[in-house]
């Protein structure tokens, strides 16, 4: 069965800008994030071996979450300015890849990432998402798993890894998240309830709905009084950490694994410096070479 693979591109340009500093190429313009997110991408697919991949960028903030919470990610800072002319660089690596990308004005890259992931799942295929997004838990099944960068063990991880790390099952993750809020969206939660406190209610009563259908069996008075002046905020968070439909088709032969272009590689890992990338190209190229003699 093919595998395909659906990267959170804002969040791995992130983390290679952040994990190596000062590093320019012979214009002296950055190019940390590139070289970064080009050797994270090529481990990833030496360690999954997928046939389809795409890469999900960010289109701007979801118009209807923003209703619904006006202060929705907006203690979040500016894109650092080195980092921003980076990635349309990587997108022309991503090209010369044989590679796709995604972007749309206005669609927030977790939910394409979801309705791309849920209609290959439904599909028959095998669903990998790298990110360490804990919002996209809650679309962990038998046919979607997670690459997180953060787990060392480097496992793809199944509902074993979410109900180890949340406490929850899958199906439970979003009720979770709304519970406890989230401070990376800026999305406050009920008072005093942190994730184990979360987990445990959704234990034993298995969902937000049913816990403030029967919120009279909470034992703690402080926890139940909390809850009660928060049900609003729940069931508005639920909503805002829900993963939404968003246009989107699975297409596999759009998501195939192209031939790279060798020679735009080359000229771009020349004009970034990259000479041991360039080294590995000639080394590959020659390989292939070889094969056919």
């Amino acid at each position: 069965m093919s595998r395909l693979l659906i990267v959170d591109g804002h969040a791995y340009a992130y983390r290679a800008f952040h994990a190596i500093r000062n590093l320019r190429g012979p214009e002296g313009r950055p190019t940390n994030a590139i070289y970064g997110f080009v050797k994270m991408l090529e481990k990833m697919r030496a360690a999954l071996e997928p046939a389809h991949l795409i890469v999900v960028w960010d289109g701007g903030l979801s118009a209807e979450r923003m209703a619904a919470l006006p202060g929705y990610k907006m203690q979040r800072p500016e894109m650092p300015a080195d980092l921003q002319p980076q990635l349309d660089e990587i997108g022309d690596y991503l090209a010369a890849a044989g590679l796709a990308s995604f972007c749309a004005d206005g669609i927030e890259a977790d939910d394409y990432i979801a309705c791309v992931a849920r209609r290959a799942a439904a599909a028959g295929w095998n669903v990998v998402i790298a990110s360490s997004d804990k919002d996209f838990m809650q679309l962990v099944s038998g046919r979607v798993g997670l690459w997180n960068p953060n787990d060392k063990a480097a496992v793809v991880w199944s509902r074993e890894q979410v109900l180890a790390k949340a406490g929850v099952e899958p199906e439970q993750v979003a009720d979770w998240l709304a519970l406890m809020g989230d401070v990376v969206d800026n999305i406050p939660g009920v008072p005093g309830v942190g994730p184990k406190t979360a987990a445990e209610l959704l234990k034993e009563f298995g969902s937000v709905t049913a816990l403030f259908a029967r919120l009279a069996e909470v034992r703690s008075e402080k926890l139940r009084a909390a809850l009660q002046g928060s049900a609003e905020t729940v069931m508005r968070n639920l909503r805002l950490v829900q993963l939404h439909e968003v246009p989107c088709e699975f297409a596999p032969q759009q998501l195939a694994i192209k031939p790279a272009n060798r020679d735009q590689l080359r000229d771009l890992f020349r004009r970034w410096g990259f000479k041991g990338m360039i080294e590995s190209l000639e080394r590959a190229a020659s390989g292939q070479q070889a094969e056919l003699i």
